[in-house]
């Protein structure tokens, strides 16, 4: 399924269609002097009887056949390409979730960590058993609880097992999960959190006696063998800054898809004798959707939370990527051809 115009590659062979009326032409002139030819016979019966039964409108399907086999050829010569649908390369998928202590607000029931817990375990049914998952739980700080891995039944463990803490700590979940993508980088969260460590564009190799590698920044969104999925409801409150780990993620070309569970307007709630007001961040989110080449979605209930995951699903799945379809093109000619061949073959007990 094609979504967007086709384009070509050799368009000056598109030139060569024009044979193909001609040919049109050329074949009704055949028709026309091959009935001149019959008048010559005494009895138009006898040429019936002589051309037989199938020589009425089946006659014409062989030519056209042949005829519609060479203008794939001709089309195909062209070189087109258009963006299709093809199932993804996806290798690995990064889930970072959110489980700061605004996860207990019941906006969306029976709360927000319970109801991202069941949409991440139906997201994880859907996915093909060859995609590699790991999660990154995060609150006043982010860890990995569970490496890409296959195992289903692990990953659901994992996310069983979520407490929820103190503070959000978006940049630093996006930052652990780059480092669970690109382990030879040597990405230190502490480092860049404290200042103490390399540069952002610079990777350490991990042999001490090799000098230091320098990074070189990829087009945002052309990493194709992982991606992250952010779900977070609140605003960054501790940790790297958000949209500079989101640039982390954009130069090495990871996708990063943003979740936002909760109300821009916020809700107030209250834990242990503390409360706070905790609000969505929906501008960062946009941003860091955007400037990684990926999506934001929206889940202000549980129901919708469960369509979001379904969508990122097929999104991951499958990729739009512009391919050259002139092999389609030239095994479509060969298949038109082949059934003129053997239709005449079987009518008329010879080729056209």
């Amino acid at each position: 399924m094609t979504s967007s115009p086709i384009t070509f590659l050799w368009p000056q062979f598109l030139w060569l269609l024009l044979a193909v009326p001609l040919l049109v032409l050329a074949y009704l002139w055949l028709l026309k002097r091959k009935k001149k030819l019959t008048l010559r016979y005494a009895s138009l019966s006898i040429v019936k009887e002589a051309l037989g039964s199938g020589m009425g409108w089946r006659r014409h399907i062989p030519p056209v056949l042949f005829l519609l086999a060479i203008a794939a050829m001709l089309f195909a010569a062209s070189r087109p390409f258009a963006v299709i649908i093809l199932p993804s390369t996806q290798e690995t998928i990064i889930l970072a979730m959110d489980v700061s202590g605004s996860m207990r607000a019941t906006d969306v029931k029976p709360n927000r960590l319970v109801a991202s817990q069941n949409a991440a375990k139906a997201f994880l049914a859907e996915l093909p058993r060859s995609v590699k998952v790991g999660i990154v739980a995060f609150a006043g700080s982010a860890q990995v609880v569970q490496p890409p891995t296959l195992s289903r039944e692990d990953l659901v463990a994992a996310i069983d097992k979520f407490q929820m803490q103190r503070a959000t700590a978006i940049g630093s979940a996006i930052v652990v999960s780059l480092a669970e993508l690109f382990p030879e980088e040597g990405i230190d969260l502490s480092a860049l959190t404290y200042g103490s460590g390399k540069p952002r564009g610079v990777a350490i190799d991990q042999a001490p006696n090799k000098a230091k590698k320098e990074f070189v920044p990829v087009p945002p969104g052309s990493y194709n063998s992982a991606a992250i999925i952010l779900l977070t409801d609140g605003q960054r409150t501790t940790g790297i800054d958000t949209l500079e780990a989101s640039k982390m993620a954009a130069d090495r070309g990871v996708r990063v898809y943003t979740v936002g569970v909760g109300t821009v307007e916020g809700e107030t709630i209250g834990f242990e004798g503390w409360s706070m007001r905790v609000r969505l961040d929906e501008a960062t989110l946009k941003t860091v959707a955007m400037q990684t080449q990926a999506e934001y979605f929206y889940a202000g209930n549980a129901e919708t939370l469960k369509n979001v995951y379904e969508k990122l699903s097929s999104r991951l799945t499958s990729v739009k990527k512009e391919t050259e379809i002139s092999g389609l093109l030239a095994l479509v000619a060969a298949v038109l051809a082949i059934s003129s061949a053997a239709l005449s073959l079987l009518w008329f007990n010879r080729i056209l």
